[in-house]
């Protein structure tokens, strides 16, 4: 397992994610896309799937999501439905004069997870071993919620979910792990916000990052200051008992002597072994 932090209990088979589903067609739909997301469209039908984002012109992310090769060209967006009518308004915006439809299918489609291969499945894109499961695109089906084993998993494995751990233009696409999760093709050319994305990378200036801690007891209130000692380095995200996900300095945390608090409990630095660290301060 590629971090292997924590254990999950095994899905009975698969099970539906509340996602929205907007379908892009036409003979401009990979175009379009390939000059706004972060991920190279011209893969994606030796990929089938991927994974990415739409950037906002300063490069933090506006919504991240999976991407799915369709027949002649078309390609369905999976994405988080707290996101879907915005990306909808953003994607009508850009569209400009491009020879494409831009349409919501979440009627017709829907997503089944699973924590192993079944029918049409394909390895979520994040982890392309399956570590965070299977995905397909469906019919709508009858099926179990999957919504809590992939949060219990995500967790486990250290991931951002960048609706519940970050406002939408917060946080950079680097900050977002972007880099470490498959989520941007760096030599694709221009996409959207990519200006900021291509300096940060060469420059190795993502001292900012999502980062797990691990705890005692249930996880502190969302926003929570991280400590070191009288100094913030960060702040609490979404979490559960024992274990969260923290928006860090890592640079800061990884060089402070004093210890790492929150809510005045002790916190532990958790970084999974696939994410890419800075040199702490002072290095």
């Amino acid at each position: 397992m590629r971090g292997g932090e924590g254990q999950v209990g095994p899905m009975t088979g698969p099970s539906r994610l509340d996602r929205t589903l907007i379908r892009i067609s036409g003979p401009d739909a990979r175009s379009l896309l390939q000059g706004l997301l972060t991920q190279d469209l011209d893969r994606l039908d030796q990929t089938r799937v991927q994974y990415g984002a739409l950037l906002s012109p300063q490069g933090k992310i506006a919504a991240d999501m999976i991407l799915w090769a369709e027949p002649e060209g078309a390609v369905i967006i999976d994405a988080d439905p707290a996101r879907g009518p915005d990306l909808l308004r953003r994607l009508g915006m850009y569209k400009l004069r491009a020879n494409a439809a831009i349409e919501d299918v979440s009627d017709r489609l829907c997503v089944l997870v699973n924590d192993a291969p079944f029918q049409a499945a394909r390895p979520d894109p994040r982890f392309p071993n399956g570590e965070l499961g299977w995905r397909a695109l469906a019919a709508p089906a009858q099926a179990a919620d999957g919504a809590a084993w992939l949060e219990t998993r995500r967790l486990a494995l250290g991931i951002p979910d960048l609706v519940r751990d970050a406002a939408p233009d917060e946080v950079f696409a680097l900050e977002a792990v972007l880099e470490e999760l498959h989520g941007v093709d760096f030599k694709k050319g221009c996409f959207v916000g990519q200006e900021n994305v291509s300096r940060m990378k060469r420059r190795a200036t993502t001292r900012k990052k999502f980062c797990p801690v691990t705890f005692e007891g249930p996880p502190p209130a969302y926003g929570t200051p991280l400590m070191a000692g009288a100094a913030e380095v960060g702040s609490i995200r979404s979490g559960g008992e024992g274990r969260a996900l923290a928006l860090v300095r890592l640079d800061r945390a990884l060089a402070a002597d004093a210890p790492l608090t929150a809510e005045g409990r002790q916190m532990r630095l958790d970084p999974p072994s696939w994410l890419i660290l800075p040199e702490p301060a002072g290095e």
